[in-house]
């Protein structure tokens, strides 16, 4: 089957490309591709998406017409059918279903007009209400944490923002964990929010609030998180050893995809733990700075920071407090970064308290939403 790539982000021709796809009478779509990749895939291949993601390999991942179309009915199964608003790019997976869903329901999604703002999404969500045979439709759409901590911010202060966003039958937010303290203002705001789990790798989204969508399966193998089902990808273009590192099967023949993630299953619910890899050497003890990053996050003024490892004279390496000169409170860096070293100790130990916290401009962050930790960690140590 021929892959055709697809020049820029637009949604309508990625719509358009889709419908082709998912039904069999297109090419494969190839969305962020890089150089030198084959110009052919199998059969029943779709979509074959590349992204570099926060690690800045790339990645060129094949997702088939079964497994896209998988996620998006166990998607509706879940939370229920109704209208999509796409209010992120549809060159990535997120975004990318939010299109597969309205095509498998039958219906046109909305997007936003221009840049993604608080009143281009409020514009568009209201302009989203309907109803069929006198009943209204739902509507759903799917955010990272930047933009939903972006809405609620102006929603404090704009009440056509918070109707926007009460709007929302079910408002799916992944692609890094929720800061605690962005989930329960969400909640308090009346805003009906679902927690996802996934990875290109899955579809996208495969597990919701911690519970596996229908026909997916979780378990935890040497600590870390590994996903079987319908919804896998078929593996990566022109890369079979990267295919088969990643997609292993066990005893009984059954597939799983080994996500990188540590974890954890307590009674039927999914708590994930962080990058396995994302763990550095400080003093000779490891520490992870994905828990650290977490329990940074509940001190106020400091949900949306990121904990990133650098070199360290004493320690050989350490973790640093990195947040937005805006997103910070009032209160001095040094109070701060005392209260979070505080936090951290108590739940983890002293040898993984951050040293530092710096505060930038801007976090910089990629293309899909998430925060670019390698773009991070590198003006830090160039701080230094």
């Amino acid at each position: 089957m021929r892959l055709e790539p697809v020049i820029g982000d637009d949604p309508r021709e990625i719509l358009r490309g889709l419908r082709g796809a998912l039904h069999g009478a297109g090419p494969a779509l190839g969305l962020g591709l890089v150089h030198d990749l084959p110009a052919e895939v199998r059969a029943g291949a779709a979509v074959v998406v590349t992204t570099s993601g926060s690690t800045g390999i790339p990645k060129s991942v094949i997702l088939s017409r079964d497994a896209l179309t998988a996620g998006a009915l166990a998607t509706a199964d879940r939370i229920g059918d109704g209208a999509w608003l796409l209010a992120l790019p549809a060159t990535y997976v997120a975004g990318m279903q939010v299109l597969v869903r309205s095509i498998v329901a039958d219906r046109e999604p909305a997007w936003l007009s221009g840049a993604f703002t608080p009143q281009a999404f409020s514009a568009a969500a209201l302009m989203m209400v309907s109803t069929d045979r006198g009943e209204r439709v739902p509507t759903y759409t799917s955010l990272v944490p930047a933009q939903l901590s972006k809405l609620l911010d102006a929603a404090a202060q704009d009440s056509t923002v918070l109707t926007a966003l009460r709007s929302f039958e079910t408002i799916l937010v992944g692609g890094q964990a929720i800061p605690a303290a962005t989930l329960e203002r969400a909640q308090h705001a009346g805003v009906r929010i679902v927690r996802t789990y996934g990875s290109t790798e899955t579809s996208g989204g495969c597990v919701y609030d911690g519970v596996p969508l229908r026909g997916v399966a979780v378990r935890i193998a040497d600590g870390e998180v590994r996903v079987a089902g319908p919804t896998l990808a078929d593996g990566y273009l022109g890369d079979s050893a990267a295919t088969q590192a990643a997609f292993v099967h066990d005893d009984a023949g059954v597939r799983w995809y080994r996500t990188g993630d540590a974890g954890i299953i307590e009674g039927d619910v999914l708590r994930v733990r962080g990058r396995i890899d994302n763990v550095i050497v400080s003093g000779g003890i490891n520490v992870s700075l994905d828990r650290v990053e977490r329990i940074v996050r509940t001190i106020p003024g400091l949900e949306s920071a990121v904990v990133v490892g650098v070199p360290d004279e004493r320690w050989g390496e350490a973790s640093v407090v990195v947040v937005a000169r805006g997103e910070a409170l009032r209160r001095s860096e040094s109070t701060q970064l005392a209260e979070a070293r505080i936090a951290v100790a108590d739940e983890v130990g002293a040898h993984a308290r951050p040293t530092r916290l710096v505060l930038v401009d801007d976090l910089a962050t990629l293309p899909s939403g998430k925060p670019d930790r390698e773009t991070i960690k590198a003006a830090v140590a160039a701080l230094h």
